[in-house]
C-alpha cells in the first residue's frame, strides 16, 4: 500500500507532466493549463493555499520585475514612440530582409548582456509588430529571433539571464570572473544563431522591401511627456546596472516598481492615458502563468521528487565530474526546453549541492543559503554546465524561458498566437546546435585544459 508521501509525490509528478503535455499538445492555453494544475495540487491536498502562496512569494522578485516593466512599456504607448522607432529601423535596414534580421541581433545583444533577457524583450518586442506591418511580413518569426538572441546573449554576463545569475550567485562567482571564464560561451551561442539565420529565416532573409518611400511616417505624440518618460527609463536602466552594487543595495525588482509608479504618475497627470486603461492592458496571462509554474515546481520540491532525483544523480554519475558536466548540460538543456529555466535552476541548485555533499566533494556547509565560501575548482564545471544548459535549452520550446512567454504574450496582444508547434520548428534546430557548441566549449576549456 502506498504511503501518503509516495502518493503525494505521484500526484505532484503526474500533474506537472500532465500540464506540460497539455501545453505541448496545445489542448489548453498554457496559462489555463498551468493555473489549473497548480489548483489541483491544492484540491488534492498536496499543499495548502498558504503553501502555494509561499512558493509564489519566493519568486516575488521575478514577478515584480515583470509587472514593473510591463507598466513602463504600456504607459508610453500613446506617444507612438514604438511605431516611430520601427520605421527608423526599416530605413536603417535599407529595405533588405537580411539587414533587418541582423539589426534585431545587433540591437538585442548588447542590451541583453546587461539587463535580464525577459526585461529586454518587454522593452523591444513592441517594435516588431509595427515593423512587420509596415513592410508586409509576418512578425512572429521576428519575435522568435529576438527571443533566441535575448536568451543567448544573456550568457554574456552574470546579470544577463536570471537563471545564470541564480547559479552564479550560488557558487559566489564575481562579475569579472564570469567575464573571464564564461562569456565566450555566450558569444558562441549568439554566433550560432547568426549562422542559422539564412536557413531558419530564409523567407525574411531573402526579402527586399520595395517602395520604402511609401512607409507611414508616424509622428511622436506628447513629446514633452516622452522626454520626461525618457528620464524615467534612464533612471530605471541605470539602477538596473548599478543598484545592487550600492552601499544600500536596490534590487532590479524594486527599481522596476518605482519606475512603474513614476510612469503611472506621469501618464495620469499629463492626461495621455488613464491608470485604469494602462493596468487593464497589462499581460496578466503571463504573470499568472509564472505564478502557477512556481507552485507546480514547489509541489515537486515539497513532495521530495527533486530530492529523489538528487540521489539518482549520485548513482548515475558517481564522482566523474567530466561525464557529469556533459550529461548535466544535456539533461538540464532538454528539461529546460519544457520547464521555464528560472524555477528549474531554483530547484536544481540545491539538488546539485546535495549531490556534491553525497559523494564527498564538499562539506554540508555549502547547503546553507548563506554560505559565501569558494567551491573546489574541480566541481565548478558542473555549475557552468547547468548555466549553459538551462539558458540555451530555453530556446527549444515556447515554455522554455521567461522571455519566450513574454514574447508570446506580446504577440497575442497584437492579434497573433505563437503556437507551440510554430516555436518548435525554429527552436529545436537552434537548441541542438547551441547545446552541442556548449558541450564542446565546456569540454575543451574546463575539462581538458582544466
Amino acid at each position: 500500500m502506498l504511503s501518503l508521501e509516495t502518493l503525494d509525490s505521484l500526484i505532484a509528478g503526474s500533474i506537472f507532466v500532465g500540464v506540460i503535455i497539455l501545453i505541448m499538445g496545445e489542448w489548453l492555453h498554457l496559462t489555463i493549463a498551468a493555473f489549473l494544475g497548480s489548483l489541483l495540487l491544492i484540491f488534492f491536498h498536496v499543499m495548502s493555499l498558504t503553501e502555494a502562496v509561499h512558493y509564489i512569494s519566493r519568486s516575488y522578485a521575478t514577478l515584480a520585475l515583470f509587472f514593473g516593466v510591463m507598466i513602463l512599456v504600456r504607459a508610453f504607448e500613446p506617444t507612438k514612440i514604438f511605431e516611430y522607432l520601427a520605421v527608423k529601423m526599416i530605413w536603417l535596414a535599407k529595405g533588405e530582409g537580411k539587414r533587418l534580421l541582423l539589426g534585431i541581433v545587433a540591437l538585442t545583444t548588447p542590451i541583453c548582456a546587461m539587463l535580464p533577457n525577459a526585461t529586454t524583450v518587454m522593452l523591444l518586442a513592441p517594435l516588431i509588430p509595427p515593423i512587420a506591418q509596415d513592410v508586409g511580413i509576418d512578425f512572429v518569426p521576428l519575435l522568435i529571433l529576438m527571443v533566441f538572441i535575448a536568451n543567448s546573449s544573456g550568457l554574456l554576463t552574470l546579470v544577463g539571464d536570471p537563471a545564470t545569475f541564480i547559479v552564479g550567485d550560488s557558487i559566489n562567482i564575481s562579475f569579472v570572473d564570469y567575464l573571464q571564464r564564461l562569456s565566450i560561451g555566450g558569444a558562441l551561442a549568439v554566433v550560432s544563431v547568426v549562422i542559422l539565420l539564412p536557413i531558419l529565416f530564409r523567407k525574411t532573409w531573402n526579402t527586399k522591401f520595395e517602395h520604402l518611400e511609401d512607409l507611414p511616417h508616424p509622428q511622436i505624440n506628447h513629446p514633452r511627456t516622452l522626454a520626461m518618460g525618457g528620464l524615467i527609463m534612464a533612471f530605471v536602466l541605470t539602477f538596473f546596472v548599478i543598484g545592487e552594487t550600492l552601499p544600500v543595495p536596490i534590487s532590479p525588482a524594486a527599481v522596476a516598481l518605482l519606475g512603474a509608479a513614476l510612469a503611472l504618475m506621469l501618464a495620469h497627470h499629463s492626461k495621455i492615458d488613464t491608470v485604469n486603461h494602462i493596468l487593464r492592458d497589462l499581460d496578466w496571462s503571463t504573470l499568472i502563468f509564472f505564478m502557477s509554474i512556481f507552485v507546480l515546481i514547489g509541489g515537486l520540491e515539497k513532495t521530495g521528487v527533486i530530492n529523489s532525483l538528487s540521489g539518482l544523480l549520485a548513482i548515475i554519475l558517481g564522482k566523474n565530474i567530466a561525464l557529469g558536466s556533459i550529461l548535466l548540460l544535456l539533461t538540464v538543456g532538454i528539461i529546460s526546453s519544457v520547464v521555464p529555466n528560472i524555477p528549474l535552476v531554483v530547484a536544481m541548485v540545491p539538488l546539485l549541492k546535495q549531490y556534491l555533499v553525497n559523494v564527498g566533494f564538499v562539506g554540508a556547509e555549502v547547503l546553507d543559503p548563506a554560505f559565501n565560501g569558494q567551491f573546489p575548482p574541480e566541481v565548478l564545471p558542473l555549475f557552468y554546465a547547468m548555466m549553459y544548459g538551462a539558458t540555451l535549452g530555453g530556446n527549444g520550446t515556447l515554455v522554455g524561458a521567461s522571455s519566450n512567454i513574454v514574447a508570446a504574450g506580446i504577440s497575442e496582444q497584437h492579434g497573433r498566437t505563437i503556437s507551440f508547434k510554430t516555436f518548435l520548428r525554429y527552436g529545436i534546430p537552434v537548441m541542438v546546435v547551441q547545446l552541442l557548441m556548449a558541450i564542446l566549449y565546456v569540454t575543451v576549456v574546463f575539462l581538458i585544459k582544466g
